[in-house]
Protein backbone atom coordinates (compact mmCIF):
# COMPACT_ATOMS: atom_id res chain seq x y z
CA UNK A 1 0.00 0.00 0.00
CA UNK A 2 1.45 3.35 -1.09
CA UNK A 3 0.63 6.34 1.11
CA UNK A 4 0.12 9.66 -0.67
CA UNK A 5 -0.11 13.01 1.11
CA UNK A 6 -2.24 15.76 -0.48
CA UNK A 7 -1.67 19.32 0.74
CA UNK A 8 -4.87 20.77 -0.75
CA UNK A 9 -8.57 19.92 -0.42
CA UNK A 10 -10.02 19.48 -3.90
CA UNK A 11 -10.18 15.83 -4.96
CA UNK A 12 -12.11 16.34 -8.20
CA UNK A 13 -10.52 14.41 -11.06
CA UNK A 14 -8.46 12.16 -8.79
CA UNK A 15 -10.76 9.13 -9.10
CA UNK A 16 -8.12 6.83 -10.61
CA UNK A 17 -5.84 7.43 -7.64
CA UNK A 18 -8.47 7.55 -4.90
CA UNK A 19 -10.17 4.33 -6.04
CA UNK A 20 -6.98 2.34 -6.67
CA UNK A 21 -6.54 -0.53 -4.17
CA UNK A 22 -2.77 0.00 -3.92
CA UNK A 23 -3.02 3.61 -2.71
CA UNK A 24 -4.12 5.37 0.45
CA UNK A 25 -4.55 9.13 0.00
CA UNK A 26 -4.59 11.40 3.06
CA UNK A 27 -5.32 15.15 3.01
CA UNK A 28 -3.57 17.70 5.19
CA UNK A 29 -4.29 21.05 3.55
CA UNK A 30 -1.57 23.72 3.68
CA UNK A 31 0.38 22.32 6.64
CA UNK A 32 2.73 24.68 8.46
CA UNK A 33 6.46 24.03 7.81
CA UNK A 34 6.77 22.48 11.25
CA UNK A 35 3.75 20.21 10.76
CA UNK A 36 4.85 19.36 7.21
CA UNK A 37 8.29 18.30 8.42
CA UNK A 38 6.71 16.14 11.12
CA UNK A 39 4.21 14.23 8.96
CA UNK A 40 6.08 13.81 5.65
CA UNK A 41 8.20 10.92 6.95
CA UNK A 42 5.22 8.55 6.70
CA UNK A 43 4.49 9.04 2.97
CA UNK A 44 5.69 7.46 -0.28
CA UNK A 45 4.25 10.22 -2.48
CA UNK A 46 3.37 13.89 -2.17
CA UNK A 47 0.76 15.80 -4.18
CA UNK A 48 0.94 19.60 -4.00
CA UNK A 49 -0.18 22.83 -5.63
CA UNK A 50 1.52 26.22 -5.52
CA UNK A 51 0.57 27.19 -1.95
CA UNK A 52 2.96 24.78 -0.20
CA UNK A 53 6.77 24.96 -0.34
CA UNK A 54 8.75 21.72 -0.34
CA UNK A 55 12.09 22.88 1.04
CA UNK A 56 15.37 21.02 1.48
CA UNK A 57 14.49 20.57 5.17
CA UNK A 58 11.16 18.95 4.28
CA UNK A 59 12.87 16.66 1.77
CA UNK A 60 15.53 15.69 4.31
CA UNK A 61 12.78 14.67 6.73
CA UNK A 62 10.99 12.61 4.05
CA UNK A 63 12.61 9.25 4.72
CA UNK A 64 10.22 7.20 2.52
CA UNK A 65 9.35 9.76 -0.16
CA UNK A 66 9.90 8.69 -3.77
CA UNK A 67 7.64 11.06 -5.73
CA UNK A 68 6.53 14.71 -5.59
CA UNK A 69 3.69 15.63 -7.93
CA UNK A 70 2.85 19.27 -8.63
CA UNK A 71 -0.77 19.52 -9.78
CA UNK A 72 0.07 22.35 -12.17
CA UNK A 73 2.86 23.63 -14.37
CA UNK A 74 5.62 25.31 -12.36
CA UNK A 75 7.68 23.62 -9.66
CA UNK A 76 9.37 26.73 -8.24
CA UNK A 77 8.02 25.78 -4.81
CA UNK A 78 10.03 22.53 -4.78
CA UNK A 79 13.76 22.33 -4.04
CA UNK A 80 14.50 20.24 -7.11
CA UNK A 81 18.21 19.93 -6.35
CA UNK A 82 17.56 18.49 -2.89
CA UNK A 83 14.93 16.11 -4.31
CA UNK A 84 17.27 14.95 -7.08
CA UNK A 85 20.16 14.33 -4.70
CA UNK A 86 17.86 12.16 -2.60
CA UNK A 87 16.56 10.29 -5.64
CA UNK A 88 13.02 11.67 -5.50
CA UNK A 89 11.13 12.19 -8.77
CA UNK A 90 9.61 15.65 -9.17
CA UNK A 91 6.81 15.75 -11.76
CA UNK A 92 4.24 18.27 -12.96
CA UNK A 93 1.41 18.51 -15.49
CA UNK A 94 2.76 20.92 -18.10
CA UNK A 95 -0.13 20.81 -20.53
CA UNK A 96 -3.23 20.63 -18.37
CA UNK A 97 -3.69 24.37 -17.95
CA UNK A 98 -2.34 25.47 -21.34
CA UNK A 99 -5.65 26.68 -22.75
CA UNK A 100 -6.68 28.37 -19.52
CA UNK A 101 -3.44 30.35 -19.27
CA UNK A 102 -3.55 31.26 -22.96
CA UNK A 103 -7.11 32.52 -22.63
CA UNK A 104 -6.28 34.53 -19.50
CA UNK A 105 -3.32 36.11 -21.31
CA UNK A 106 -5.60 37.20 -24.14
CA UNK A 107 -8.13 38.50 -21.63
CA UNK A 108 -5.45 40.70 -20.08
CA UNK A 109 -4.34 41.97 -23.50
CA UNK A 110 -7.89 42.95 -24.43
CA UNK A 111 -8.45 44.48 -21.00
CA UNK A 112 -5.44 46.75 -21.52
CA UNK A 113 -6.30 47.62 -25.11
CA UNK A 114 -9.86 48.63 -24.21
CA UNK A 115 -9.32 49.91 -20.64
CA UNK A 116 -11.95 47.46 -19.40
CA UNK A 117 -11.01 47.25 -15.67
CA UNK A 118 -10.84 51.04 -15.25
CA UNK A 119 -14.12 51.49 -17.15
CA UNK A 120 -15.85 48.94 -14.93
CA UNK A 121 -14.59 50.69 -11.79
CA UNK A 122 -15.82 54.02 -13.17
CA UNK A 123 -19.28 52.62 -13.88
CA UNK A 124 -19.47 51.10 -10.39
CA UNK A 125 -18.85 54.60 -9.07
CA UNK A 126 -21.87 55.71 -11.14
CA UNK A 127 -19.75 57.72 -13.56
CA UNK A 128 -20.20 57.96 -17.34
CA UNK A 129 -16.68 58.66 -18.66
CA UNK A 130 -16.89 57.41 -22.21
CA UNK A 131 -14.25 59.76 -23.64
CA UNK A 132 -11.76 58.95 -20.86
CA UNK A 133 -11.52 55.30 -21.84
CA UNK A 134 -10.73 55.55 -25.56
CA UNK A 135 -9.12 52.23 -26.52
CA UNK A 136 -6.93 50.70 -29.22
CA UNK A 137 -7.43 47.87 -31.68
CA UNK A 138 -4.97 45.01 -31.52
CA UNK A 139 -5.49 44.31 -35.24
CA UNK A 140 -2.27 45.06 -37.11
CA UNK A 141 -0.19 45.32 -33.94
CA UNK A 142 2.88 43.18 -33.18
CA UNK A 143 2.81 40.65 -30.37
CA UNK A 144 6.20 39.70 -28.96
CA UNK A 145 6.39 36.37 -27.14
CA UNK A 146 9.20 35.54 -24.73
CA UNK A 147 8.94 31.77 -24.58
CA UNK A 148 7.39 29.64 -27.28
CA UNK A 149 6.31 26.52 -25.47
CA UNK A 150 2.78 25.13 -25.29
CA UNK A 151 1.21 28.28 -23.86
CA UNK A 152 3.14 30.68 -26.07
CA UNK A 153 2.06 28.76 -29.16
CA UNK A 154 -1.59 28.73 -28.09
CA UNK A 155 -1.50 32.50 -27.45
CA UNK A 156 0.08 33.03 -30.88
CA UNK A 157 -2.48 30.83 -32.62
CA UNK A 158 -5.38 32.82 -31.21
CA UNK A 159 -3.92 36.29 -31.70
CA UNK A 160 -2.87 35.57 -35.25
CA UNK A 161 -6.59 35.16 -35.91
CA UNK A 162 -7.06 38.67 -34.47
CA UNK A 163 -4.80 39.95 -37.22
CA UNK A 164 -1.70 40.48 -35.10
CA UNK A 165 1.85 39.87 -36.29
CA UNK A 166 3.70 37.53 -33.93
CA UNK A 167 7.44 37.54 -33.24
CA UNK A 168 9.02 35.34 -30.58
CA UNK A 169 12.22 34.62 -28.72
CA UNK A 170 12.95 31.14 -27.43
CA UNK A 171 16.48 29.67 -27.61
CA UNK A 172 15.08 26.14 -27.60
CA UNK A 173 12.35 26.52 -30.22
CA UNK A 174 12.57 25.39 -33.85
CA UNK A 175 12.61 28.27 -36.34
CA UNK A 176 11.04 26.00 -38.98
CA UNK A 177 8.16 24.93 -36.72
CA UNK A 178 7.60 28.54 -35.67
CA UNK A 179 7.53 29.68 -39.30
CA UNK A 180 5.02 26.96 -40.19
CA UNK A 181 2.80 28.31 -37.39
CA UNK A 182 3.00 31.85 -38.71
CA UNK A 183 5.50 33.02 -36.06
CA UNK A 184 8.81 34.76 -36.72
CA UNK A 185 11.49 33.42 -34.37
CA UNK A 186 14.06 36.13 -33.69
CA UNK A 187 16.43 37.51 -31.06
CA UNK A 188 15.34 38.89 -27.70
CA UNK A 189 16.47 42.40 -28.67
CA UNK A 190 14.39 42.23 -31.86
CA UNK A 191 11.32 41.24 -29.84
CA UNK A 192 11.90 44.24 -27.60
CA UNK A 193 12.37 46.47 -30.64
CA UNK A 194 9.37 45.32 -32.69
CA UNK A 195 6.61 44.44 -30.21
CA UNK A 196 3.62 46.58 -29.27
CA UNK A 197 2.63 43.91 -26.73
CA UNK A 198 5.18 41.70 -24.96
CA UNK A 199 3.81 38.54 -23.32
CA UNK A 200 6.06 36.40 -21.11
CA UNK A 201 5.78 32.61 -21.17
CA UNK A 202 9.25 31.50 -19.99
CA UNK A 203 10.23 29.43 -16.98
CA UNK A 204 12.10 31.16 -14.18
CA UNK A 205 15.82 30.47 -14.61
CA UNK A 206 19.06 32.28 -13.90
CA UNK A 207 18.82 33.70 -17.42
CA UNK A 208 15.23 34.95 -17.15
CA UNK A 209 15.23 36.20 -13.54
CA UNK A 210 14.85 40.00 -13.68
CA UNK A 211 14.88 39.96 -17.49
CA UNK A 212 12.32 42.77 -17.74
CA UNK A 213 14.45 45.49 -16.19
CA UNK A 214 15.37 49.13 -16.81
CA UNK A 215 18.04 48.25 -19.37
CA UNK A 216 15.77 46.01 -21.48
CA UNK A 217 12.71 48.26 -21.13
CA UNK A 218 14.81 51.02 -22.71
CA UNK A 219 15.11 48.83 -25.82
CA UNK A 220 11.32 48.59 -26.19
CA UNK A 221 8.93 50.78 -28.17
CA UNK A 222 7.52 53.82 -26.42
CA UNK A 223 4.05 52.93 -25.17
CA UNK A 224 4.70 49.16 -25.13
CA UNK A 225 2.35 46.96 -23.12
CA UNK A 226 3.70 44.06 -21.02
CA UNK A 227 1.84 40.93 -19.90
CA UNK A 228 3.17 38.33 -17.46
CA UNK A 229 1.34 35.06 -16.75
CA UNK A 230 4.56 33.09 -16.20
CA UNK A 231 6.67 33.85 -13.13
CA UNK A 232 6.71 37.07 -11.11
CA UNK A 233 10.47 37.24 -10.63
CA UNK A 234 11.05 37.57 -14.39
CA UNK A 235 10.07 41.25 -13.97
CA UNK A 236 11.93 43.78 -11.83
CA UNK A 237 8.93 45.39 -10.12
CA UNK A 238 10.61 48.72 -9.28
CA UNK A 239 11.84 49.17 -12.86
CA UNK A 240 8.39 48.36 -14.27
CA UNK A 241 6.64 50.83 -11.93
CA UNK A 242 9.08 53.57 -12.95
CA UNK A 243 8.57 52.80 -16.65
CA UNK A 244 4.76 52.87 -16.33
CA UNK A 245 4.80 56.13 -14.41
CA UNK A 246 7.07 57.72 -17.06
CA UNK A 247 4.84 56.49 -19.91
CA UNK A 248 7.60 54.41 -21.51
CA UNK A 249 5.37 51.41 -20.74
CA UNK A 250 1.76 52.35 -21.49
CA UNK A 251 0.21 49.51 -19.50
CA UNK A 252 1.12 46.24 -17.83
CA UNK A 253 -1.02 43.27 -16.89
CA UNK A 254 0.32 40.83 -14.34
CA UNK A 255 -1.06 37.59 -12.95
CA UNK A 256 2.07 36.47 -11.06
CA UNK A 257 4.26 38.10 -8.43
CA UNK A 258 7.52 37.54 -6.57
CA UNK A 259 5.63 37.12 -3.28
CA UNK A 260 2.17 35.59 -3.33
CA UNK A 261 0.18 37.05 -1.69
CA UNK A 262 2.21 40.28 -1.99
CA UNK A 263 3.90 41.86 1.00
CA UNK A 264 4.60 45.13 -0.82
CA UNK A 265 1.48 46.16 -2.76
CA UNK A 266 3.18 48.96 -4.72
CA UNK A 267 2.78 47.32 -8.12
CA UNK A 268 -0.88 46.45 -7.52
CA UNK A 269 -1.74 50.06 -6.64
CA UNK A 270 0.13 51.67 -9.54
CA UNK A 271 -2.23 53.22 -12.14
CA UNK A 272 -2.19 51.56 -15.57
CA UNK A 273 -1.10 48.20 -14.15
CA UNK A 274 -3.81 45.52 -14.15
CA UNK A 275 -3.26 42.72 -11.64
CA UNK A 276 -5.05 39.44 -10.99
CA UNK A 277 -4.32 37.01 -8.10
CA UNK A 278 -2.59 34.19 -10.04
CA UNK A 279 -5.80 33.20 -11.80
CA UNK A 280 -4.48 32.12 -15.21
CA UNK A 281 -4.70 28.39 -14.52
CA UNK A 282 -7.73 28.70 -12.25
CA UNK A 283 -10.52 27.32 -14.37
CA UNK A 284 -12.67 24.35 -13.46
CA UNK A 285 -11.72 22.63 -16.71
CA UNK A 286 -7.98 23.07 -16.15
CA UNK A 287 -8.04 21.82 -12.57
CA UNK A 288 -9.94 18.68 -13.56
CA UNK A 289 -7.63 17.96 -16.52
CA UNK A 290 -4.58 18.43 -14.30
CA UNK A 291 -5.98 16.16 -11.58
CA UNK A 292 -6.86 13.41 -14.07
CA UNK A 293 -3.40 13.47 -15.63
CA UNK A 294 -1.55 13.63 -12.31
CA UNK A 295 -3.55 10.64 -11.03
CA UNK A 296 -2.32 8.63 -13.99
CA UNK A 297 1.26 9.82 -13.53
CA UNK A 298 1.30 8.75 -9.87
CA UNK A 299 -0.32 5.35 -10.54
CA UNK A 300 2.07 4.63 -13.42
CA UNK A 301 5.10 5.58 -11.36
CA UNK A 302 4.33 3.34 -8.40
CA UNK A 303 2.71 0.38 -10.19
CA UNK A 304 4.69 0.27 -13.46
CA UNK A 305 7.91 2.08 -12.63
CA UNK A 306 7.11 4.47 -15.48
CA UNK A 307 8.31 8.05 -15.03
CA UNK A 308 6.21 10.65 -16.87
CA UNK A 309 6.26 14.45 -16.79
CA UNK A 310 9.33 14.53 -14.54
CA UNK A 311 11.33 17.76 -14.36
CA UNK A 312 14.48 16.22 -12.87
CA UNK A 313 14.89 13.01 -14.87
CA UNK A 314 14.42 12.01 -18.52
CA UNK A 315 11.02 10.52 -19.31
CA UNK A 316 9.67 8.26 -22.05
CA UNK A 317 6.23 7.00 -22.97
CA UNK A 318 4.99 3.57 -21.87
CA UNK A 319 5.20 1.94 -25.30
CA UNK A 320 8.81 3.05 -25.74
CA UNK A 321 9.56 1.98 -22.17
CA UNK A 322 8.33 -1.56 -22.86
CA UNK A 323 10.51 -1.82 -25.98
CA UNK A 324 13.54 -0.40 -24.21
CA UNK A 325 13.24 -2.31 -20.93
CA UNK A 326 15.46 -5.28 -21.97
CA UNK A 327 18.23 -2.86 -22.98
CA UNK A 328 17.68 -0.67 -19.91
CA UNK A 329 18.12 -3.76 -17.71
CA UNK A 330 21.18 -4.78 -19.73
CA UNK A 331 22.75 -1.33 -19.32
CA UNK A 332 22.11 -1.50 -15.57
CA UNK A 333 23.73 -4.94 -15.36
CA UNK A 334 26.76 -3.86 -17.40
CA UNK A 335 27.28 -0.92 -15.07
CA UNK A 336 26.79 -3.08 -11.97
CA UNK A 337 29.17 -5.79 -13.20
CA UNK A 338 31.86 -3.27 -14.08
CA UNK A 339 31.37 -1.43 -10.80
CA UNK A 340 32.32 -4.61 -8.93
CA UNK A 341 35.50 -5.40 -10.86
CA UNK A 342 37.16 -2.03 -11.48
CA UNK A 343 39.62 -0.32 -9.17
CA UNK A 344 40.41 3.36 -8.55
CA UNK A 345 38.50 6.61 -8.67
CA UNK A 346 36.39 7.09 -11.80
CA UNK A 347 37.11 10.12 -13.99
CA UNK A 348 35.15 9.29 -17.15
CA UNK A 349 32.52 6.89 -18.45
CA UNK A 350 31.96 6.57 -22.20
CA UNK A 351 28.95 4.59 -23.39
CA UNK A 352 28.74 3.52 -27.03
CA UNK A 353 25.40 2.46 -28.52
CA UNK A 354 25.45 0.45 -31.70
CA UNK A 355 22.83 -1.01 -34.06
CA UNK A 356 19.09 -0.89 -33.38
CA UNK A 357 19.65 0.80 -30.01
CA UNK A 358 20.43 3.95 -32.00
CA UNK A 359 16.68 4.19 -32.74
CA UNK A 360 15.94 4.66 -29.04
CA UNK A 361 16.17 7.72 -26.83
CA UNK A 362 19.45 6.72 -25.20
CA UNK A 363 19.31 8.87 -22.07
CA UNK A 364 17.40 6.25 -20.00
CA UNK A 365 20.04 3.68 -21.00
CA UNK A 366 22.86 5.96 -19.90
CA UNK A 367 21.08 6.69 -16.62
CA UNK A 368 20.61 2.95 -16.00
CA UNK A 369 24.28 2.22 -16.69
CA UNK A 370 25.54 4.98 -14.40
CA UNK A 371 23.05 3.93 -11.72
CA UNK A 372 24.34 0.35 -11.87
CA UNK A 373 27.97 1.48 -11.83
CA UNK A 374 27.82 4.03 -9.00
CA UNK A 375 25.43 1.91 -6.96
CA UNK A 376 28.26 -0.61 -6.48
CA UNK A 377 30.89 1.97 -5.55
CA UNK A 378 29.24 4.69 -3.47
CA UNK A 379 27.67 4.41 -0.05
CA UNK A 380 24.59 6.28 -1.28
CA UNK A 381 21.13 5.40 -2.51
CA UNK A 382 21.61 5.69 -6.27
CA UNK A 383 18.58 5.54 -8.57
CA UNK A 384 17.50 6.79 -11.98
CA UNK A 385 16.73 10.24 -10.58
CA UNK A 386 20.04 11.12 -8.96
CA UNK A 387 22.57 8.97 -10.86
CA UNK A 388 23.73 11.64 -13.32
CA UNK A 389 23.60 14.39 -10.69
CA UNK A 390 25.80 12.35 -8.34
CA UNK A 391 28.24 11.61 -11.19
CA UNK A 392 28.46 15.31 -12.04
CA UNK A 393 28.94 16.24 -8.39
CA UNK A 394 31.94 13.91 -8.25
CA UNK A 395 33.49 15.26 -11.44
CA UNK A 396 32.80 12.14 -13.52
CA UNK A 397 32.51 12.99 -17.21
CA UNK A 398 29.73 11.09 -19.02
CA UNK A 399 30.03 10.67 -22.79
CA UNK A 400 27.70 9.00 -25.30
CA UNK A 401 28.24 7.93 -28.89
CA UNK A 402 25.75 6.36 -31.28
CA UNK A 403 26.59 4.26 -34.35
CA UNK A 404 23.79 2.75 -36.40
CA UNK A 405 25.98 0.23 -38.23
CA UNK A 406 26.67 -2.81 -36.04
CA UNK A 407 28.23 -5.63 -38.07
CA UNK A 408 27.87 -8.67 -35.84
CA UNK A 409 24.99 -7.76 -33.53
CA UNK A 410 21.50 -6.32 -33.83
CA UNK A 411 22.29 -4.03 -30.90
CA UNK A 412 25.32 -3.54 -28.69
CA UNK A 413 26.19 -1.49 -25.59
CA UNK A 414 29.89 -0.88 -24.88
CA UNK A 415 30.90 0.83 -21.63
CA UNK A 416 34.42 2.23 -21.23
CA UNK A 417 35.40 3.51 -17.80
CA UNK A 418 38.57 5.42 -16.95
CA UNK A 419 39.93 5.44 -13.41
CA UNK A 420 43.20 6.56 -11.85
CA UNK A 421 44.30 2.90 -11.99
CA UNK A 422 43.47 2.09 -15.59
CA UNK A 423 40.87 1.77 -18.34
CA UNK A 424 38.15 -0.87 -18.26
CA UNK A 425 35.53 -1.96 -20.77
CA UNK A 426 32.49 -4.21 -20.86
CA UNK A 427 30.06 -4.93 -23.70
CA UNK A 428 26.66 -6.58 -23.83
CA UNK A 429 23.88 -7.49 -26.22
CA UNK A 430 20.65 -9.46 -26.49
CA UNK A 431 20.46 -12.93 -28.03
CA UNK A 432 16.84 -13.99 -28.55
CA UNK A 433 15.85 -11.43 -25.89
CA UNK A 434 18.36 -12.94 -23.44
CA UNK A 435 20.96 -10.59 -21.94
CA UNK A 436 24.60 -11.49 -22.53
CA UNK A 437 27.93 -9.94 -21.62
CA UNK A 438 30.09 -10.62 -24.66
CA UNK A 439 33.35 -8.81 -23.91
CA UNK A 440 35.22 -7.76 -20.78
CA UNK A 441 38.35 -5.62 -21.05
CA UNK A 442 38.82 -6.56 -24.69
CA UNK A 443 38.44 -10.32 -24.21
CA UNK A 444 35.46 -12.19 -25.66
CA UNK A 445 33.19 -14.04 -23.25
CA UNK A 446 29.59 -15.26 -23.11
CA UNK A 447 28.23 -14.51 -19.64
CA UNK A 448 24.63 -14.24 -18.49
CA UNK A 449 24.49 -11.18 -16.20
CA UNK A 450 22.64 -12.62 -13.23
CA UNK A 451 23.34 -14.48 -10.02
CA UNK A 452 26.64 -14.97 -8.20
CA UNK A 453 29.92 -14.82 -10.10
CA UNK A 454 33.63 -14.90 -9.42
CA UNK A 455 35.64 -12.75 -11.83
CA UNK A 456 39.29 -13.68 -12.17
CA UNK A 457 42.15 -12.06 -14.06
CA UNK A 458 44.79 -14.71 -14.62
CA UNK A 459 47.60 -15.86 -16.83
CA UNK A 460 46.46 -18.55 -19.27
CA UNK A 461 48.34 -21.58 -17.94
CA UNK A 462 47.35 -25.18 -17.20
CA UNK A 463 46.04 -26.09 -13.78
CA UNK A 464 44.59 -22.74 -12.70
CA UNK A 465 40.97 -23.67 -13.35
CA UNK A 466 41.42 -27.06 -11.69
CA UNK A 467 42.69 -25.45 -8.50
CA UNK A 468 39.76 -23.02 -8.50
CA UNK A 469 37.33 -25.96 -8.72
CA UNK A 470 39.12 -27.81 -5.94
CA UNK A 471 38.87 -24.84 -3.57
CA UNK A 472 35.17 -24.35 -4.30
CA UNK A 473 34.52 -28.07 -3.90
CA UNK A 474 36.13 -28.04 -0.49
CA UNK A 475 33.84 -25.20 0.48
CA UNK A 476 30.84 -27.17 -0.88
CA UNK A 477 30.12 -24.42 -3.45
CA UNK A 478 28.82 -25.75 -6.76
CA UNK A 479 30.03 -24.34 -10.09
CA UNK A 480 26.99 -23.81 -12.31
CA UNK A 481 28.98 -22.54 -15.29
CA UNK A 482 32.33 -21.23 -16.42
CA UNK A 483 33.51 -18.95 -19.19
CA UNK A 484 37.09 -18.19 -20.22
CA UNK A 485 38.24 -15.35 -22.42
CA UNK A 486 41.75 -15.08 -23.89
CA UNK A 487 43.54 -13.76 -26.97
CA UNK A 488 46.69 -15.88 -27.00
CA UNK A 489 47.79 -19.09 -25.32
CA UNK A 490 49.83 -18.36 -22.23
CA UNK A 491 48.91 -14.67 -22.14
CA UNK A 492 46.30 -12.64 -20.24
CA UNK A 493 42.99 -14.37 -19.64
CA UNK A 494 39.80 -13.82 -17.69
CA UNK A 495 37.69 -16.49 -16.05
CA UNK A 496 34.10 -15.94 -14.99
CA UNK A 497 32.72 -18.62 -12.70
CA UNK A 498 28.97 -18.85 -12.16
CA UNK A 499 28.32 -20.32 -8.72
CA UNK A 500 25.28 -21.26 -6.67
CA UNK A 501 26.03 -18.98 -3.74
CA UNK A 502 28.10 -16.02 -2.70
CA UNK A 503 31.72 -16.80 -1.82
CA UNK A 504 33.35 -15.64 1.40
CA UNK A 505 36.31 -13.28 1.65
CA UNK A 506 38.33 -16.27 2.83
CA UNK A 507 37.68 -18.12 -0.46
CA UNK A 508 38.54 -15.00 -2.46
CA UNK A 509 41.80 -14.78 -0.52
CA UNK A 510 42.61 -18.42 -1.36
CA UNK A 511 41.94 -17.74 -5.06
CA UNK A 512 44.25 -14.74 -5.07
CA UNK A 513 47.16 -16.87 -3.79
CA UNK A 514 47.01 -19.26 -6.75
CA UNK A 515 50.03 -18.90 -9.03
CA UNK A 516 49.02 -17.06 -12.18
CA UNK A 517 46.00 -15.32 -10.63
CA UNK A 518 46.33 -11.54 -10.85
CA UNK A 519 43.00 -10.32 -9.46
CA UNK A 520 39.83 -11.88 -8.03
CA UNK A 521 36.48 -10.18 -7.51
CA UNK A 522 33.14 -11.45 -6.24
CA UNK A 523 30.23 -10.22 -8.37
CA UNK A 524 26.55 -10.36 -7.43
CA UNK A 525 23.88 -9.36 -9.98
Amino acid sequence: MYKILMTYDSQEGLDQLLNHPDFKVEVNAKPSPEKFKEIIKDYDGLLIRSEVKVTAEIIEAATKLKFIGRAGTGVDNVDKQAATQKGIVVANVPGGNTISVAEHTIGLILSMARNIPAAVTSMQAQKWEKKKFMGNEIFGKTLGLIGLGRIGNEVAKRLLSFGMKVVAYDPFASAEVAKNNGIELTSLDEVFKQADYISIHSPLTDDTRGMINKENIAKMKDGVRIINCARGAIINDADLIEAVKSGKVSNAALDVFVKEPPVDWSIQTTPNIITTPHLAASTEEAQVKIAIEMSGVIVDFFTKGLIRNAVNVATIDWESQKKMNPYIELADKLGAFQGQIIEGGISEVEINYCGNIADFKTNPLTVACIKGLLGQILDLKINSVNALAVAKERGIAIKESIVKDCKDYAGLILVKTKTDKGCYSIAGTLFDKQQRIININGLNVDVEPKGHKVFINNTDKPGVIGILGTILGAEKINIAGMNVGRKETGKEAITVLEIDGEVSNEVISKFSKIEGVVKVKSVVL
